[in-house]
């Protein structure tokens, strides 16, 4: 069985196309997917376009989401509904950094996948991020739009809550650690010091 083509694959196939050859619009190895999530959310199909501002913004993102999850790993981030609000703040940014580096527009996302962690997943794996895990997925859904758990309170959260403050950190690190590998950003300066 043969898997999905893996964007490493696609930009390394595309150095040795002609430039002419470039003018032409390509198909994407991932229209069928991403064809399927526009049914599904009506969302207006995005014109996928690498560019280098949107490599920088990329960065920029995946940077943000080490910084905002320090306080997360280092417990100082305790109350319940503070560290959902966080962890969706991270997750997203991690999740629009590789949709930024794979050419979707930053306007398009603010309007089609806002502050919803599930839809910037869904279409991160369209488009080759390869991070579908049950346990995400479901964590995605509960923090969709993420913004529901700025004002919380305790009793938000219910009893059974599938995941404990550990879990969450490990399912957040390990995003993190795929964005890196995927988008090959380097990790924010002072990165290892930061790790217990």
């Amino acid at each position: 069985m043969v898997g999905p083509t893996s964007r490493r694959a696609l930009l390394s196939a595309l150095t040795g196309v002609p430039v002419a050859a470039l003018a032409a619009p390509a198909a994407s190895p991932w229209a069928e997917a991403l064809a399927k999530l526009h049914d599904q959310y009506a969302n207006q199909p995005p014109a996928l376009a690498r560019t280098k501002a949107g490599r920088n913004l990329s960065r920029f993102r995946y940077h943000n989401a080490e910084g905002f999850f320090l306080g997360i790993e280092k417990g100082i981030v305790r109350h319940p509904t503070d560290r959902l609000y966080q962890i969706g703040i991270v997750l997203q940014l991690g999740l629009s950094s590789h949709l930024l580096d794979v050419g979707f527009a930053d306007a398009w996302c603010a309007r089609h996948i806002g502050l919803n962690v599930a839809r910037s997943l869904a279409h991160a794996n369209a488009t080759g991020l390869g991070f579908k895990t049950t346990d995400m997925e479901l964590l995605a859904a509960i923090l969709s739009p993420y913004s529901k758990w700025r004002n919380a309170s305790s009793r938000d959260v219910a009893p059974d809550f599938p995941f404990s403050a550990e879990e969450l950190q490990m399912l957040t690190r390990a995003l993190l650690d795929r964005v890196h590998q995927v988008t090959g950003h380097p990790r924010p300066r002072g990165w290892q010091h930061r790790l217990p």
